[in-house]
């Protein structure tokens, strides 16, 4: 997976917007208006980024994968950094951005996700 499959698959779910609102590096994808994933887009190297997951699969993502780190200046408990050409596939990373984008849209008011649907 490169940034243009990720841009492409974040952008395929309703309601997902892109930015850059801390700098012109960092793109952020957001549902509602809430952010799901973060990704440097200046790295050179293989594609890595950071998404949301339930405190206890957080855990068991990174005992389990040498690709999956703890959230890069995140909150540790829920956010996961996830790094492409590692031992995380493409079919693992996709999971994991649907997971952060469905926990988001779960957060959202029940109106918001309506127009999701």
């Amino acid at each position: 997976m490169d940034l243009e499959n990720l841009r492409t698959y974040c952008l395929s779910k309703p309601g997902t917007s892109e930015d850059t609102p801390f700098d012109a590096n960092t793109l952020v994808f957001r549902v509602g208006g809430k952010i799901f994933l973060f990704t440097n887009i200046a790295n050179e190297g293989p594609l890595s980024f950071s998404v949301k997951n339930e405190p206890e699969k957080v855990v068991e993502l990174k005992d389990h994968f040498e690709g999956i780190l703890p959230g890069y200046h995140l909150n540790k408990k829920f956010w996961i950094t996830v790094n492409m050409g590692t031992d995380v596939n493409t079919p693992l990373a996709l999971q994991l951005i649907d997971k952060s984008y469905e926990m988001v849209c779960s957060s959202l008011p029940k109106k918001v996700q309506a127009t999701l649907e």
